[in-house]
Order: C-alpha cells, then structure tokens, then sequence
C-alpha cells in the first residue's frame, strides 16, 4: 500500500510571503520521506470543512508545475479538478505540461465538481448536476482521444473541437493515469469503469459495498476489476507528538484488507516537517508491506 500526501490548506504561520519556501519544504520532505503521490484540491475558495472562503487557496495546475519542481519522485495531481473549471483542451494541455516537466509524474484526477459558491462568485459556469455529469463523460472522451494517436474532430452535446493535437504528447505511455473522484453508485462509480485507471473513496462506513457496486459496473462494461487503483481519502494524523501512529497503521491495515492500494489524505499539523519525517519512517514502511 502507498501513501499520498494531500495540501488543502495553505494558512500558514508565515503568511502568504512565506508561502513559496514553506510549499518547497513540504514537497521535498514528502518526496524524501517516501510519499508516493502529492495532490492540491483543485478549488479556488477554500471549503467549508478546511477553512472560511476567504482562507489563502493556491491555483491548483500552478501549483502542481512549483511542487514538480521540488520533488524527484513523487506522483502529482489533482484531488479532484472539476470538469466543468475548464475547458478540456486547456486541462489536456495543462496536465501533459506537467507529465513532460516532472519526468512523467502526472495523473489527471477529476470530477463532476461541486462549490457552487466559488463558481458563482468567480463567474464559472455552474450547469445542473445532470448536465456536469454529461460535461464529465465527454471530457473523459476527449482526454483519451487527445491522449492517443487520433488527432481528428470531436464533438459532443457539449464539446465540439476541430482537432485533438497534443505535441508533445505525455511522456507516461500510454497516457497518465485518469483517477475519477467520487461514490456516487449509478455515474460516478460506472465512469471508474468505464474510462478510469483509479477511483477515489472516502473512509465511509459503505466502503465495502462501493467497492461491490464498482466491481458489478466493470462486468457491466467488460472491464478487469483489477486493473483499477482503489484510493481512499484518509486523514494521515498521527498526533501532534506522533501518539497516534499506531492508530493510523491500523486503519490503514483496515483499508487495505478491504482493497484499497493507496491512501491519500492531509496532514493536519502541516507544515510540520517533522510530523512528515516521522510518518515516513514509522508509517511508510509498514504500509509498504502489506
């Protein structure tokens, strides 16, 4: 099992001048300290469940091209962009630029979006629920075909374009991989089937049966359940002196025995490099072993 190191929050003790060197010691001790994958939340108001509205939020694809910079190894993406924040030439463009620059370390995550506020307040079309859904499935369509050798037309109810040139192409063969965030059990979990190497679960108490729902939606459509990456998003608090890490291996022996490859999730304490340092010595190499 791996581990991912999610940065929700950028409220930090230096403000937002020190941002820029307390992000970069993050992202090497994260990389240093065995995490295989960094996210950002792919929001530009922070949410309700981190912090007030006004709360510090860094553009997501910029800020993945900084962390790219600081880190050697590590995955990096989105947890989760929403398919409506952008048109999907621009996405494709933004997530192989990463793929090229990091040495190919890019995985595009994406949903059907939720924050009506931030869309709203920003002056992003927000469409009816029904209609993201619709916008998602095609720009899973358009990524695979801009991912591919067929440069030709696409066209959608919703997205029309003239041709799907991508140069230079993502230097992960055959593309990088598409994480789709998200339990709901009648699209959500059918789009993982159907267009998606990884799925992206909260530590719900359905867990199992989400699993069972995604494992009936790939017999529906042909696909090896096993070919998927089951992703649970976990909080990674180990305490603020490290009383909790027995605790959190457990979960994660939890988890994993129910399916899961990887569990992603914030550090609540960040930016403490220590408590990062620790997880990579304490946590990490269990994990690894089971």
């Amino acid at each position: 099992m791996e581990l991912g190191l999610q940065i929700p929050n950028f409220t930090w003790s230096n403000g937002p001048a020190g941002l820029g060197a307390d992000l970069a010691a993050v992202a090497r001790t994260a990389d240093q300290a065995g995490f295989g994958y960094l996210a950002v939340m792919d929001h530009f108001f922070q949410i309700q469940t981190v912090g007030p509205a006004e709360a510090e939020m860094l553009e997501a694809y910029t800020t993945l091209g900084f962390l790219a910079a600081h880190t050697e190894r590590a995955k990096l993406f989105t947890l989760i962009t929403g398919a409506h924040h952008r048109q999907p030439g621009l996405l494709v463009k933004a997530v192989t630029t990463l793929d090229v620059l990091s040495g190919g370390r890019a995985l595009l995550g994406i949903g059907a979006g939720w924050n009506e506020e931030e869309s709203r307040g920003l002056g992003f079309p927000f469409p009816p629920v029904a209609e993201r859904f619709e916008i998602l499935e095609e720009t899973l369509r358009y990524v695979h075909q801009m991912w591919s050798d067929d440069d030709g037309a696409f066209s959608g109810r919703h997205i029309r374009a003239d041709r799907l040139l991508n140069s230079p192409q993502p230097l992960t063969r055959p593309r990088p991989p598409i994480m789709v965030g998200g339990g709901g059990e009648k699209k959500t979990l059918r789009l993982v089937a159907t267009y998606a190497d990884a799925c992206n679960l909260f530590n719900i108490p359905e867990l199992a049966h989400k699993l069972d729902v995604l494992r009936r939606h790939c017999e529906s459509v042909g696909r090896d359940y096993d070919e998927i990456t089951k992703t649970v998003y976990q909080s990674l608090d180990i305490g603020e002196d490290g009383e909790r890490t027995g605790e959190l291996i457990d979960e994660l022996r939890r988890l994993h025995g129910l399916g899961f490859d990887m569990a992603i999730g914030q550090l609540p304490q960040a930016p403490r490099l220590d408590l990062l340092e620790r997880i990579g010595t304490e946590v990490i190499p269990v994990v690894r072993a089971f």
